[in-house]
């Protein structure tokens, strides 16, 4: 982006963040779902499932209820972009002189922002619970890392739904299957424990190969090959997002 981009894109999304600011009940509202489930896998759940390791199960289902949150709180990007778009505020700003995509990229950064404060909550709830990690600065970097590129890939799956929905349920609706994507994963059991069909699609999905990334990077275990698939869902995941709702914008707004 030109500078010209880039500073109407910081102001657009310090819009969209003031918002934020101003009614918290979003973030809280993203990290209650996944803290709750937290709760119920450890603390109910928790006893009768063997995740086959010597570690705290806290610690083994933590990376999937990460990508829960994030899952969560794309939801309301696409419901802002929606209220956006069905309030003729998009219309608004193409008659002004900025960069038609800092509309959009306002509110990509807004989600990365959100989401970011989120799983920071998430965690914290999650050392209260037990979780520890002796993972270097390096790994966590890395684990950061993931997780944001998690976090833009599916903000612009959110971009298409706010800018193609009808409705506002429908503007959020997307969401759903994404953030029980992680439940046939090996988010919260290993893949082996499971039925042959149910298991090959646990074992062949994005979510596993992220889940067991981020929980070697956490668990100082030898990052395997996960890694590489990981980052090839990802970065497809993103780059076709990205294209498809910038192709989206442009022929309805442009």
């Amino acid at each position: 982006m030109t500078t010209h981009a880039l500073a109407d894109t910081a102001v657009l999304t310090g819009r969209s963040l003031r918002h934020i600011l101003r009614s918290p009940d979003t973030i809280i509202t993203t990290a209650i779902t996944p803290i709750a489930m937290m709760l119920l896998f450890v603390y109910v759940l928790g006893g009768a499932i063997s995740a086959g390791t010597g570690e705290p199960y806290v610690s083994y289902l933590l990376p999937g209820i990460l990508l829960i949150t994030i899952a969560s709180g794309i939801a309301y990007t696409a419901y802002r972009l929606f209220l956006d778009v069905q309030g003729g505020l998009v219309e608004r700003f193409r008659s002004m002189p900025i960069a038609r995509s800092s509309v959009l990229w306002g509110h990509v950064l807004t989600s990365l922002a959100s989401n970011l404060a989120s799983l920071a909550i998430v965690v914290g709830v999650a050392l209260i619970m037990g979780f520890r990690s002796g993972a270097s600065v390096a790994a966590w970097l890395a684990v950061t890392g993931i997780l944001i590129l998690f976090t833009l890939a599916l903000t612009w799956v959110a971009v298409i739904a706010g800018l193609s929905a009808k409705t506002v349920d429908g503007a959020s609706a997307f969401s759903y299957p994404l953030i029980f994507l992680p439940f046939i994963s090996s988010a919260f059991v290993p893949t082996d424990s499971m039925p042959g069909p149910v298991a090959w699609f646990a074992e062949n999905q994005p979510v596993t190969s992220i889940v067991d990334t981020i929980r070697a990077l956490l668990t100082q275990e030898p990052v395997s090959a996960d890694i590489w698939v990981a980052l090839g869902w990802l970065v497809g995941i993103l780059v076709v997002a990205y294209v498809v709702a910038i192709t989206g914008y442009r022929r309805r707004f442009m």
